[in-house]
């Protein structure tokens, strides 16, 4: 069930427990990444069988990153089985029991970016040392590449609001050295990453109706 994408970058899917089978996102990306001799898992969605798996991958000094507020999925449970520092928008407290210790997004362990975008509490996340930035619903993997995932459908107001304001928010990630695009839905794109968003920010975004 986990997938090896590169050295020190691995990947699982699990169903998600609030969509609908047959949907696009019925089943989620989450990961975990080797940044040296730590470990930095990644929107950590878990049932007993990937967590038995993921046992002899957790070492060193372990990282639990949430991406987007509605990623909190299974971290609590993460970092009652590993330990750690969650990291994240300071708003994941509010979906998590009372007491656990949030870290924020600033000065994160093991050189580790929480990106601050111009509007929404996503925050990607730089992996320097695997030279990765992950995504939480924004930016998503479509037909083998990536795309920006618009919550409603597309008109022409809406694109030219993505053309003047989404992309440009976005654009200074392509200031960032990365390889590797990582996307909790849908395909991650492990080569050219950055031209891969670079793509997506001057074509058009994309939407998907639940069916």
């Amino acid at each position: 069930m986990i997938q090896v994408l590169a050295p020190g970058i691995h990947r699982w899917e699990l169903r998600h427990p609030e969509w609908h089978p047959g949907e696009f996102g019925s089943k989620v990306g989450a990961y975990l990444v080797h940044e040296g001799d730590a470990t930095v898992l990644v929107d950590p969605l878990l049932d007993d069988e990937v967590a038995a798996e993921l046992d002899p991958l957790v070492r060193g000094e372990v990282v639990i990153a949430v991406t987007i507020p509605y990623h909190v999925r299974s971290c609590v449970e993460a970092l009652e089985r590993w330990g750690g520092t969650l990291v994240g928008h300071p708003d994941i407290a509010k979906r998590l029991p009372a007491g656990t210790p949030v870290h924020g997004d600033e000065d994160l362990p093991l050189g580790l970016t929480m990106h601050k975008l111009s509007r929404g509490k996503e925050r990607p996340l730089e992996l320097p040392g695997t030279r990765a930035l992950v995504f939480g619903d924004r930016i998503v993997g479509v037909e083998g590449g990536l795309r920006y995932w618009m919550s409603d459908p597309i008109t022409d107001d809406r694109r030219a609001w993505f053309r003047k304001t989404a992309a440009p928010g976005l654009a200074r990630l392509l200031d960032i050295d990365f390889e590797h695009a990582l996307v909790t839905h849908g395909e991650p794109v492990m080569k050219s990453g950055k031209a891969a968003l670079q793509d997506a920010l001057d074509g058009d975004p994309w939407y998907h109706r639940p069916s």
